[in-house]
């Protein structure tokens, strides 16, 4: 199982020199990951007709793209995630220019989560449309990795068209792998037929298990591999008991669970110092599951 670390961007003071520590800490404490969200805009709770959801206009979000760009250049073998990029309110062939040139500037080291959102605000600032996104994201994945693995694509679908053109440099992974989050029976179909891997968050293994079984389904009637399929929970360390990380830690493995995050926000930390103190810890508790 492979270990990683959830960025505290709503926590990231926005100075480079931080971020920079911050992340060679973690690559020194020998994780394998390090894990960002991604939004654009963030929307105020009191607007016209209000807003529910886990972040607003008060949260910081670095630009998802352009904090990997900086990442890339500053640590050595951190695996840089996308957890996960909200893809069908971006245009496709931009995100699969930006990957490819995340995952050369890396050298290889760039897994791309993506989902659908919730925010249709963010949506609407952005010209896509919110209720064909599901359908939308499907197409997408099939033409980034077109984009990504041959000098010209020539693709004709219901949302998208490309006639001999291509992306250069390509990437060095061909294609980059695709992970997905998602928890509705039409997002682990989606999962099951295109999905690298699923981000099941913070969802308690016995929630998942038929949620995964769903996935597995839809992986064999689509005739693919589950051996090559990889799980990537996390662990909330403002929600779950140091002494219940391992424990959680061996019960996901035993459920398949190939990554494990550590999540430090809402914790109550006032510094990063406190952040990578409670990594520190997850690597303690957990590392012997680390392989």
């Amino acid at each position: 199982m492979k270990l990683g670390v959830v960025f505290p961007q709503i926590e990231m003071p926005a100075d480079p020199m931080i971020i920079r520590d911050y992340a060679q800490a973690v690559e020194g404490m020998g994780f394998d990951y390090l894990l960002a969200f991604d939004h654009v805009l963030g929307a105020s709770p009191d607007r016209p007709g209000g807003l529910s959801g886990p972040y607003k206009h008060t949260d910081p979000f670095h630009e998802i793209f352009i904090l990997f760009g900086y990442l890339a250049g500053i640590t050595q073998s951190l695996e840089l995630v996308t957890g996960v990029l909200v893809l069908p309110q971006r245009q496709t062939a931009l995100v699969a220019k930006q990957a490819a040139q995340i995952d050369l500037l890396s050298g290889g080291r760039l897994r791309l989560g993506v989902g659908i959102g919730w925010n249709y605000v963010e949506y609407e600032a952005l010209n896509k449309e919110f209720s064909t996104r599901g359908r939308r994201c499907a197409e997408q994945v099939l033409l980034m990795r077109e984009l990504w693995t041959k000098e010209l694509v020539t693709f004709h679908g219901k949302h998208h068209t490309v006639n001999a053109a291509g992306i250069n440099p390509l990437p060095i992974q061909r294609p980059i792998p695709v992970w997905f989050g998602g928890y509705a029976d039409v997002a682990l179909r989606r999962i099951g037929r295109l999905g690298d891997g699923w981000m099941p968050a913070r969802t308690s293994v016995e929630d998942a298990k038929p949620m995964l079984d769903k996935i597995y389904a839809a992986m064999d009637e689509a005739g693919r591999d589950r051996s090559e399929f990889g799980i990537d929970p996390w662990i909330g360390g403002a929600s779950l008991p140091r002494r219940q990380w391992l424990p959680r830690a061996r019960e996901w493995q035993a459920t398949g669970a190939t990554h494990m995050a550590i999540d430090t926000m809402n914790c109550g930390f006032d510094t990063i110092d406190q952040h990578l103190e409670m990594i520190r810890h997850f690597k303690e508790e957990v590392g012997e599951v680390q392989g």
